[in-house]
C-alpha cells in the first residue's frame, strides 16, 4: 500500500463502520418488523381474517404487478393511489359514518364540530390503541370496525374487478378492467391491504408511534410526524452543512495544488495495443445496450401518456394486452437492462487493457456466453412478466416465473436468479484478466481499488434473493434497497469513479498517483453516506428511530461529494482540448460531464428534497420522488453507461467519424427533453401534491378528484414536449453509435 495506507485505511475504517450500522438496522428490521397477527377475529372470537389469508393477499396483489399498480407504504407507481393511505382512509370514514348513524341517525358531515371531534377522539382510540396483537397472536376487531372493513373491501373487490360503476375510475388511475379476475384472489388482496392499513394505523405495544412511524399523514387518527422526525431531520442538515464545509477546507488544504498535470501524449496509447478477440466481440454489447435504451425512452413515453389516458394510447384501446402496469415493468427493466450492459461492457473491454493487452484463454467465449444469458434473461424475464399479468402463469408459479411485484426487482425470481449467475460471470471474466497484473513489478494500488470495486457489482445483486414471496414488506424492503440503493448508487458509483481513472491514466491524461488518490477518496466519500444512508428509503416501512435516525444523517453526507461536482465535470471536458486525437473521444467526455451535472441536479438538488425524515414523511409516493428517480436515474447512470458504450465504440472502430451535428443534437436533445420532463410537467405536479399533503393527507394528494383536476390533467399532457425531445435525441444517438456498430470501417 506504500503512501496510500492512510486513505486506505480510512476506507477499510468507511467499510467497517458503515456495514456494521447497515447490519445492526438489518437486526432491528427483523425484530420490529410489524406483525402479521395468527388471526383478526370479531368481538365474539369469531375469525374474519387469518395469517394465510394476508399472504394469499399478498401473492394476489403481486399477480396484477404489485408495486406498478398504485404504491405501497409509498413505494410504487404514482397514478394510482397508495393502497395503504387508500384503505386508511376508506376505513376511518366508513366507521365515522357507521357510528354517526348508530348514535345521531345522521352521516358524519352533517354532524356538528362538537359531535364530530367526540367521535374522532373514539377513532383514535380504537384505531391507535384497541387493536393491537393480544398475548394468544389475535387482534380484537369491534363490530363496527368489520362492517367499515366490510364496506372498504366491496369498494375494492368493485375496482379490481369488472363492475361497469369502476370504470371511469380505472381509466384515471390507468387500471385495465379486471385486473385481478378471481373474486376470491380480490378478497384476499383485500385482506393484505387492510393488514397495511392497520400496520399504519395501530401504535407499537408500549409507544405511541405506530409501526410505520405514524405514515402516511392522517389527520383522523393523529398520524403526524413523530418528535424524533423533526429531530433528526434537523441534525440531518446541520450534518449537511458541516459534511460541506469540512469537505471544502480538506479539499484546500490536502490537495497537492502543484502537482504537474501530465503532457498529453502525441498518439492515443490505446491505439497501440490490438484489440484482442474478446474486445472485438463486445459491438454486439454495444448495440444491445443502445437498443434497450431506445425501446426504454420509447415505453416511458407510452406510459407518460397511460397518465393522461388510462387505457388508451391516442384513442387506441392497449390496456388489455398492454396495460399501465405491464409498460412501467418493461420501462424500469428496461433501465436497469441497458445501464447494466453499459457498465459490464466497460469492464470487459478494460480487463484485456489490464492484462497487456491480452486475453486469457477462452475469454471470447465467455463474453459471447455471458451476451446470449443476458439475452435470455431479458426475453426469458419480459415474457414472463406479461403472462402473469395476462394472469396466464398459474398463481403457484407467478413469483418464480412471472411478476414479483417489487419496484426494480419486478422480474421472477428464476430469471433474477439466472442474471445474479450472470454478473458472477462477467466477475469471473474480469478476475481472470486482472489477476496477473498483480504478479508484475510497480504500484498496484490503483488495480487493488479497481478490483474491490467490481467485486462488489458482482457480489451486490444478490442480497435481491434473501427475501421471499411471503417475506413481510418491511424485510423485503431491507434487502431490495441493497440492490437498487446500495448496489446501484453505491458499488456501480465507485465502480465508475475507478474505471474512468484507470481510462484517463491509460490515456496519458492523468497521472498513475492522482488516479489513485481519486479512486480512494472516491470510494470513501461515497461509501460513507452511501451505506448507512440506504435507510432513509424504509423509515416509514416498520422501521424504529434507529433506522430513522441512521437514515437522515448519513443520507445527508451522501450529497456532500457532489458540491465538488462542478470541478470534475470542467477537467473531463477539458480533456478534450488537451490533445488533437482526443476529439475522437469528444461525445464520450460530454457524457460524462452530464453525469457531473444530473450527480449534482438530481442526486443531490432533488435527492435530499426526499431525503430528510419530516420531508420524506410528506412528499413519500409523490412525483417529486419521480423528479428525483428520472434525473438520478438517467442523468447519472444513463449518461454514465453511455459514455462507457461510446468510448468502447469509439475504440472498435477509431476511424469511424460521427456526423457531429447528429451527435449534438442527440447529446442536447436528451439532456433538454430530460429538463423540460421535470420543469413543466413532474415537479410542479408533485410540488402541487405536497401542499395537498401537507393540509388533507397522502390519501388526498393520490386521489382520483385531486389528480383529475383540469390544470394537472394539463400539466401531464405538457410532458409529452419533454419526452418527445428526449425520444428524438436518444433515436439520434442511437442511430449514429449503431452505424458506427455495423460500419465495416476500421
Amino acid at each position: 500500500m506504500g503512501k496510500y495506507k492512510k486513505l486506505w485505511a480510512i476506507l477499510v475504517i468507511v467499510l467497517t463502520v458503515t456495514f456494521t450500522i447497515l447490519g445492526y438496522m438489518g437486526v432491528e428490521v427483523y425484530r420490529q418488523a410489524p406483525p402479521i397477527p395468527k388471526a383478526y377475529v370479531s368481538e365474539t372470537g369469531e375469525t374474519v381474517i387469518t395469517e394465510s389469508d394476508i399472504l394469499a393477499g399478498q401473492t394476489a396483489w403481486q399477480t396484477t404487478g404489485g408495486m406498478e399498480v398504485g404504491s405501497l407504504l409509498g413505494h410504487g407507481a404514482y397514478q394510482a393511489p397508495d393502497w395503504t393511505a387508500d384503505w386508511l382512509h376508506r376505513e376511518l370514514t366508513e366507521w365515522l359514518d357507521i357510528t354517526a348513524q348508530t348514535m345521531f341517525q345522521k352521516t358524519y358531515a352533517e354532524l356538528d364540530p362538537t359531535a364530530q371531534a367526540a367521535l374522532q377522539a373514539a377513532l383514535r382510540e380504537e384505531y391507535r390503541h384497541h387493536s393491537r396483537v393480544s398475548e394468544d397472536g389475535n387482534v380484537v376487531l369491534s363490530n363496527t370496525r368489520l362492517q367499515a372493513i366490510r364496506q372498504t373491501a366491496d369498494y375494492y373487490d368493485k375496482l379490481y374487478g369488472d363492475d361497469p360503476s369502476m370504470i371511469p375510475t380505472r381509466e384515471s388511475f390507468a387500471m385495465k378492467n379486471n385486473t385481478l379476475p378471481s373474486s376470491e384472489a380480490r378478497q384476499k388482496l383485500s385482506d393484505f391491504f387492510f393488514w397495511t392499513a392497520w400496520a399504519a394505523s395501530t401504535s407499537r405495544p408500549n409507544a405511541e408511534v405506530t409501526y410505520t412511524n405514524n405514515w402516511p399523514h392522517e389527520p383522523l387518527i393523529n398520524n403526524v410526524p413523530t418528535t424524533e422526525n423533526i429531530m433528526w431531520s434537523l441534525i440531518s442538515i446541520v450534518c449537511l452543512i458541516a459534511g460541506i464545509g469540512f469537505l471544502i477546507w480538506g479539499y484546500s488544504f490536502f490537495r497537492n495544488h502543484n502537482e504537474k498535470v501530465p503532457e498529453a501524449p502525441t498518439t492515443d496509447p490505446l491505439l497501440k495495443l490490438n484489440l484482442t478477440p474478446s474486445q472485438k466481440a463486445l459491438g454486439k454489447y454495444v448495440f444491445l445496450t443502445l437498443a434497450l435504451f431506445v425501446v426504454q425512452v420509447g415505453l416511458g413515453g407510452v406510459l407518460a401518456h397511460y397518465t393522461v389516458e388510462g387505457q388508451k394510447f391516442y384513442g387506441l384501446d392497449i390496456s388489455q394486452l398492454l396495460p399501465y402496469s405491464l409498460i412501467r415493468t418493461w420501462h424500469i427493466q428496461s433501465a436497469l437492462f441497458w445501464i447494466a450492459t453499459g457498465f459490464l461492457t466497460a469492464g470487459l473491454f478494460l480487463a484485456p487493457v489490464i492484462n497487456g493487452g491480452k486475453d486469457p484463454k477462452y475469454q471470447k467465449f465467455g463474453v459471447n456466453f455471458l451476451f446470449f444469458a443476458l439475452l435470455i434473461v431479458v426475453i426469458g424475464s419480459y415474457s414472463g412478466n406479461f403472462f402473469a399479468l395476462s394472469h396466464r402463469i398459474p398463481t403457484e408459479l407467478n413469483f418464480w416465473f412471472g411478476h414479483q411485484g417489487y419496484e426494480y426487482l419486478d422480474l421472477g425470481r428464476f430469471w433474477q436468479l439466472l442474471l445474479f449467475v450472470g454478473f458472477l460471470v462477467w466477475l469471473w471474466l474480469m478476475l481472470r484478466c486482472t489477476r496477473h497484473s498483480f504478479k508484475q513489478n510497480g504500484d498496484k494500488n490503483l488495480l487493488a481499488i479497481f478490483i474491490a470495486s467490481i467485486i462488489g457489482v458482482g457480489l451486490f445483486y444478490g442480497p435481491g434473493l434473501f427475501y421471499g414471496e411471503h417475506s413481510t414488506i418491511t424485510i423485503m424492503e431491507y434487502w431490495r434497497w441493497w440492490v437498487v440503493h446500495l448496489w446501484v448508487e453505491g458499488f456501480f458509483e465507485v465502480f465508475a469513479t475507478c474505471a474512468l481513472a484507470f481510462i484517463f491514466y491509460n490515456l496519458g491524461l492523468v497521472s498513475y498517483h492522482s488516479a489513485t488518490i481519486a479512486s480512494l477518496m472516491a470510494g470513501s466519500l461515497f461509501l460513507v453516506g452511501g451505506i448507512p444512508g440506504t435507510a432513509h428509503h424504509f423509515y416509514f416501512s416498520g422501521t424504529t428511530t434507529p433506522a430513522l435516525a441512521a437514515g437522515a444523517v448519513f443520507s445527508a453526507l451522501e450529497v456532500v461529494p457532489l458540491v465538488l461536482l462542478g470541478n470534475e465535470a470542467y477537467e473531463h471536458w477539458s480533456y478534450q482540448h488537451r490533445t488533437t486525437w482526443m476529439q475522437k473521444l469528444r461525445w464520450p467526455l460530454m457524457c460524462f460531464v452530464a453525469v457531473a451535472f444530473w450527480n449534482m441536479l438530481g442526486a443531490g438538488v432533488f435527492g435530499f428534497l426526499i431525503n430528510p425524515p419530516i420531508s420524506l414523511f410528506y412528499l413519500q409516493g409523490l412525483n417529486t420522488t419521480a423528479v428525483h428517480a428520472h434525473a438520478a436515474l438517467f442523468g447519472v447512470y444513463g449518461f454514465l453507461a453511455l459514455g462507457f458504450v461510446l468510448l468502447v465504440a469509439r475504440y472498435l472502430k477509431p476511424d469511424f467519424q460521427f456526423n457531429e451535428k447528429l451527435m449534438k443534437t442527440g447529446f442536447w436533445s436528451m439532456n433538454a427533453g430530460l429538463v423540460l420532463m421535470i420543469a413543466i410537467s413532474l415537479l410542479p405536479i408533485g410540488l402541487y401534491q405536497v401542499s395537498a399533503s401537507i393540509s388533507e393527507g397522502l390519501w388526498y394528494a393520490r386521489s382520483e378528484g385531486f389528480l383529475q383536476q383540469d390544470f394537472l390533467q394539463t400539466l401531464r399532457w405538457l410532458r409529452t414536449i419533454g419526452d418527445l425531445i428526449l425520444i428524438f435525441g436518444a433515436v439520434l444517438f442511437a442511430y449514429e453509435v449503431t452505424r458506427l456498430t455495423f460500419s465495416h470501417k476500421k
